[in-house]
């Protein structure tokens, strides 16, 4: 079973704010999780094929970018109908302090 500390290392590290209920079945289900990481690691996967690759078959499969003349458009025309603008932005109240 994985110990005490390493349940506080991970929650710390995950940021969980566990109390000693939820830190109990916690540790339980990363035992379980890791348990069942043991029993994969002894199943025979040497005839299985690897995976599948779209970006080995396809490797260009990328555009490149390119203005749309739409967009630009579009955009110009939502910053001219805001009440506010600067530097081509859209102005709004402060919300957060």
């Amino acid at each position: 079973m994985i110990s005490h500390q390493e349940v506080k290392h991970i929650a710390k590290l995950a940021r969980l704010g566990l109390n000693e209920d939820d830190f109990d079945a916690f540790q339980k289900d990363i035992t379980d999780i890791l348990n069942y990481f043991d029993l994969l690691k002894e199943v025979d996967a040497s005839r299985i094929d690897p995976s599948f690759s779209v970006i080995e078959k396809y490797p260009n499969v990328l555009r490149k970018d390119e203005e749309k003349p739409q967009l630009i458009e579009t955009t110009n025309k939502l910053v001219e109908a805001a009440p506010e603008e600067k530097d081509r932005y859209i102005k709004v109240k402060t919300i957060l302090k």
